[in-house]
């Protein structure tokens, strides 16, 4: 699912990034027909596999990713997010990237591509079928209070790959604005956090909490500046 992240790069503040070269970020979740993830499950491990690429030494300096990276964020960030089972997961894992894993969900990140040039390992997968389903006693679960947690906005409806990107551009969010030692406490936790949908009056409190707040582009699904996660660390909270 391709979800278009209307937010600056946190070190260049482009006047006009739609004019810039645009890239993408690709995530592919392993659904298997037989054992497929939870929805939670797979949305924390999308979360947790952003997460995992901006804070791998590719990306940084003269890493051999740090190029990529760079274009990317200069650029209206996207992250698209396919599906693949079988072979096709197999081919995937042959590309450079980062495999992330959950409970039970797999997802693999790589680097930043140009938004027209798609290995056709990936091009090839497909964008919808990823429903995804949870356990009612997920619903039950409460986090711990010392646990990011990435609250979806009870009003809207996505799909589960949509709600992917979405958990991803939050989880980034909260990374860019943590200083370097929060960062690397985070790192060593294995990136722990948790996703979970807020209620309506815990959503309110949340938007204007001055904690960071995703708006998406609107380009699918839903309408343009929606809010769709709240970036709540505990490290932001005011």
């Amino acid at each position: 699912m391709t979800s278009p992240f209307d937010a600056p790069s946190p070190a260049t503040d482009p006047v006009d990034r739609d004019a810039k070269p645009q890239y993408v970020l690709p995530l592919v979740v392993r659904l298997e027909k037989s054992e497929p993830p939870a929805r939670t499950d797979a949305l924390e491990t999308s979360a947790r596999a952003v997460l995992t690429l901006l804070a791998d030494p590719r990306v940084s300096g003269d890493g051999e990713w740090a190029q990529a990276l760079l274009a990317w964020e200069d650029a209206r960030i996207r992250k698209v997010v396919r599906r693949a089972r079988g072979g096709e997961w197999r081919k995937a894992g042959e590309l450079p990237g980062i495999t992330v894993t959950g409970e039970r969900a797999e997802v693999r990140v790589f680097p930043p591509i140009p938004l027209d040039g798609w290995p056709k390992e990936l091009a090839k997968l497909q964008v919808s079928g990823t429903e995804l389903s949870d356990p009612e006693e997920l619903r039950l679960l409460v986090p711990d209070e010392q646990l990011p947690v990435l609250w979806l906005n009870p009003e809207l409806e996505m799909s589960a790959g949509k709600t992917m990107a979405q958990t991803g551009h939050a989880a980034q969010l909260a990374w860019w604005q943590l200083d370097e030692a929060q960062r690397k406490e985070w790192a060593e936790s294995g990136f722990a956090l948790a996703v979970r949908t807020a209620e309506p009056q815990r959503w309110a409190e949340l938007t204007t909490a001055g904690l960071p707040v995703v708006r998406d582009a609107g380009f699918t699904e839903i309408a343009p500046g929606s809010c769709t996660v709240v970036a709540d660390h505990p490290a932001l909270r005011s």
